[in-house]
């Protein structure tokens, strides 16, 4: 067997879509969207069912289905592969335009019916949270306080989803498993058989019932829509790669630029340091040098004085001995020297 991949937006709206969609419509809802126990909705009125497309152009921005509700809430569903510009303004715009076109000249406001934009995505829009599926309403910044529920946009992220068949437990696991890889089965799964509108939703989507037409349109749109993905994906991977080459340039560029400010730095400090380590060396080499030069010529000197002086007090020991040898009174002769009577003996 082969299946349309439901992820293309003709294929999900023949199988969301379809006049015989209502009942698999609703438990794909009532398994996605958190009603509240009493508000499980029991009816819907497919708005704009399904009609094999004109390919042509391919360029088209309807809603894939819409739907009214029994509780009174009108749905807006859209399956979107390509992560494009502007999209997430898109859903917002979408979601107010339903809204306020439920309104005629003359109407009151208290007429308007809530919406909820449901936007199943094949690419991740909240990489900050983890969570596959996330609601959105108008809240009180600090408080929390709900402005109203009459417009609510919820987010199914497929890439988040990461379950194998045997890891399916919920009706909500199974269906989002159902979307995610139904254009890559080639036989339908148990777990999945199990739920009855699940295995409604295989027959049509099951290639062998269609029209000639009808085969040839869905498989052109899913051609130019993985297409057009592909050369988003390529573009960004272009733009990534010359994105880290420049970084790394960049980096590289700054990182020299640093270590050759950081090793002159260091060079200074180094060289500095050295320096004066040497010049301490030196100068205590030479202020020893200078000190012992110094110190033999003072210690010369003072020997040399001592010297004379002793020769001096000698050969004037050595005239007065004569001196009294000769008979000259011991008085004159020390007046005569500056010696004492014990020098002279």
């Amino acid at each position: 067997m082969e299946f349309l991949d439901v992820k293309t937006d003709f294929a999900f709206k023949k199988v969301f879509g379809s006049l015989e969609s209502k009942d698999i419509l609703i438990s794909f809802l009532n398994a996605v969207i958190d009603f509240g126990e009493n508000e499980k909705i029991v009816d819907l009125t497919i708005v704009d069912p399904y009609q094999i497309p004109l390919v042509k152009g391919m360029k088209d921005t309807y809603v894939d289905v819409k739907a009214r509700l029994s509780n009174y809430k009108n749905v807006i569903i859209e399956m979107q592969v390509l992560n494009v510009e502007g999209f997430e303004k898109r859903v917002l715009y979408n979601a107010a335009k339903s809204y306020s076109s439920q309104l005629q000249k003359g109407e009151v406001f208290t007429t308007l019916e809530p919406i909820i934009a449901l936007t199943i995505t094949d690419f991740i829009m909240f990489s900050e949270i983890d969570n596959v599926i996330s609601y959105f309403n108008l809240i009180e910044k600090e408080t929390l306080i709900k402005y109203n529920d009459e417009i609510e946009l919820i987010f199914i992220e497929l890439p988040k989803f990461n379950r194998e068949e045997e890891d399916l437990e919920t009706i909500t696991d199974k269906w989002i498993y159902f979307i995610k890889n139904a254009g890559t089965l080639e036989y339908t799964p148990k777990k999945l058989v199990e739920e009855v509108e699940i295995q409604e939703a295989f027959e049509i989507a099951n290639t062998a019932g269609m029209s000639k037409e009808e085969l040839e349109a869905q498989f052109k749109r899913h051609d130019f829509i993985y297409l057009q993905k592909n050369s988003i994906e390529y573009a960004l991977k272009q733009g990534m790669e010359k994105g880290m080459k420049e970084g790394m340039e960049k980096g590289m560029e700054k990182g020299m630029k640093k270590g050759m400010k950081k090793g002159m730095e260091k060079g200074m400090e180094k060289g500095m340091k050295k320096g004066m380590e040497k010049g301490m060396e030196k100068g205590m080499e030479k202020g020893m040098e200078k000190g012992m030069e110094k110190g033999m010529e003072k210690g010369m000197e003072k020997g040399m004085e001592k010297g004379m002086e002793k020769g001096k007090k000698e050969k004037a020991i050595e005239i007065a001995k004569s001196l009294l040898n000769m008979g000259v009174n011991i008085e004159t002769i020390t007046k005569a020297t500056g010696l004492t009577r014990d020098e002279i003996g």
